[in-house]
């Protein structure tokens, strides 16, 4: 069977990926990640998507009891092996995020700079991940994530987008091999009373929509059609 585009990205790409400049911000999301949970290090978290763990190994140093999951053998190793020379006990499993094991078990989940959602072929996948990270809180429990933000493209090119709300691209990149790859990128773009409505589908009570900066996550910045993506706070019912 032939790998989908984000699996083949994610092949033999974790040295080369903890490199590229959208992952630089990982101190300035994690102090936010903090804020949001008012520093409780007594409750247990769950990142989807987690990659080569760059939020869960940061986390953990502070002192948080984190699992990190993902569908990529190659960036699951590459956490591993950073996990283990920083002396740091998190568990690294390899799960696909439309089908969770979890059920009431974490206090907040966290899926950031579209580890999972928003990446899948049809919406009713994407839907699948949204279910599976709630049906893996707790009741209370908090989802942080960002996706991409519908409005940037609706207004920067509005016939494009209302064909399929799609971003349909070419991707060219090199491997930890220098290989390079070329890939046929499919990602969805969500407007945020997409989001809202459904997440309320789900049971979210509380929903709050922002800008999200590179590093600088913050309920300050108010999410325009000029934010190539969004941070999504949800608070279970």
């Amino acid at each position: 069977m032939q790998s989908k585009w984000y699996e083949t990205l994610f092949e033999n790409y974790g040295q080369k990926y903890d490199s590229e400049s959208f992952t630089q911000g990982t101190i300035g999301e994690c102090d936010f990640i903090e804020k949001e949970i008012g520093f409780n290090k007594s409750i247990k978290i769950l990142d989807i998507g987690c990659g080569t763990g760059r939020h869960s190994i940061e986390l953990s140093k502070r002192g948080y009891n984190i699992m990190g999951i993902d569908l990529s053998d190659s960036q699951l190793a590459r956490a591993r092996e950073k996990a283990q020379k920083r002396g740091l006990k998190i568990n690294f499993l390899k799960h696909d995020a439309r089908s969770l094991p979890f059920e009431n078990e974490f206090d907040l989940v966290i899926m950031l700079c579209e580890g999972a959602f928003p990446l899948m072929e049809t919406d009713e996948m994407n839907y699948e991940i949204l279910e599976n990270a709630t049906k893996s809180l707790k009741d209370s429990g908090k989802f942080i994530f960002t996706t991409l933000n519908g409005l940037f493209p609706l207004y920067h090119s509005v016939e494009e987008f209302c064909s399929s709300n799609r971003d349909r691209n070419i991707t060219e990149v090199e491997d930890d091999n220098g290989n390079k790859k070329k890939l046929e990128c499919n990602e969805r773009y969500y407007l945020p009373s997409e989001i809202t409505w459904l997440l309320k589908t789900l049971g979210y009570i509380k929903i709050d929509i922002f800008d999200a900066k590179l590093g600088a996550l913050s309920r300050n910045d108010k999410l325009t059609t000029g934010d190539f993506e969004m941070l999504v706070v949800a608070e279970k019912q």
